[in-house]
């Protein structure tokens, strides 16, 4: 019931490596508690749901709600939408999309961060299968006016403003809005066309570690700054000695993906080892080889030489 990316047999997967079956797909941004969620499942049972949340909480009572109701054809995922949808969605799979009560970002420095912006309006075209839509429900009429203009920009969707369906106004956040005495707005996107922009999955490798000939430094100081890597940024946030070497707390930056990991710096019986950790099973990509390179090079600096590069 809970997607692990890292775990994956292939990548991307198949819906049927997901669901162990075929079906429509829907996708439910920010799925909260889970309550909609279970509702939505309960209601069409033929669908197969994938959620994506960036609460951990939230994550952990919506799949003891789902495990008690007996419900098996939702999947939720940890973390952030934009990478679900790039990742775990094949291209032109999906049947609905479901964004209810999106935060909205109100600050206009913050506005950035929104969801419903026309680059992703644009990328959600390749993963909607024909006549595939985007349902939003939300209180805060600013962002809603904003989503409008962002998908209507790109000319890739019929946008209708409707009444909110009435399951969509038993969300945790709908009821609390409710007797608050606010509005709530409703639209649905249908795509009509797709942005002829590829947007393939992001790019996972099998290790991203080096071997080095020399002595391991009696130090290791790493200055805390942001490092570019390739498709984003790490940062070396704190460095610990163990037994064997060095632990390096990294976290790194890309599109739709944050990851905290540890990197090693320690004795092998090949030399020395430098490289991402197995703890938390972290996904190797593109930003997280260019931060092992980062530390390698800065392990070049110290004098030691490299004799194996698998980064």
């Amino acid at each position: 019931m809970l997607v692990r990316p890292a775990s994956l047999a292939t990548w991307p997967p198949r819906i049927h490596d997901l669901f162990g079956q075929e079906g429509p797909l829907v996708l439910e941004v920010g799925f909260g508690d889970g309550r909609f969620t279970a509702e939505l499942a309960q209601a069409h049972p033929h669908w197969l749901i994938l959620g994506a949340e960036v609460s951990a909480a939230s994550v952990l009572r919506a799949y003891r709600r789902l495990r008690r109701e007996g419900i098996g054809n939702v999947r939720l995922y940890h973390g952030q939408g934009p990478f679900a949808l790039r990742n775990l969605v094949p291209p032109r799979s999906l049947r609905r999309v479901i964004v209810n009560f999106p935060d909205p970002w109100p600050k206009k420095r913050h506005q950035k961060k929104r969801l419903l912006q026309e680059g992703f309006f644009r990328r959600l075209s390749t993963r909607l299968g024909e006549g595939g839509d985007l349902l939003l429900t939300t209180d805060h009429e600013e962002y809603f006016r904003f989503a409008l203009e962002e998908a209507e920009r790109t000319r890739l969707y019929r946008v209708e403003v409707k009444d909110p369906p009435e399951a969509h106004l038993r969300t945790k956040y709908a009821l609390k809005w409710q007797e608050a005495g606010r509005t709530f707005f409703h639209a649905v996107f249908t795509k009509v066309a797709e942005d002829p922009m590829p947007w393939p999955p992001i790019r996972r490798y099998p290790v991203a570690h080096a071997l080095l000939k020399g002595n391991l430094p009696e130090k290791l100081v790493l200055v805390k700054a942001p490092v570019v890597v390739p498709g984003g940024v790490a940062v070396f946030l704190e460095v610990a000695r163990g037994e064997e070497g060095f632990y390096v707390l990294t976290h790194v930056e890309e599109e739709d993906l944050t990851q905290g990991l540890l990197l090693e710096v320690r004795k092998s019986t090949k030399g020395i080892y430098a490289g991402v950790s197995r703890f938390g099973s972290p996904l190797i990509t593109d930003g997280v080889r260019g931060a092992v390179q980062a530390l390698v090079r800065e392990l070049e600096r110290m004098g030691l030489e490299v004799v194996q590069d698998h980064t």
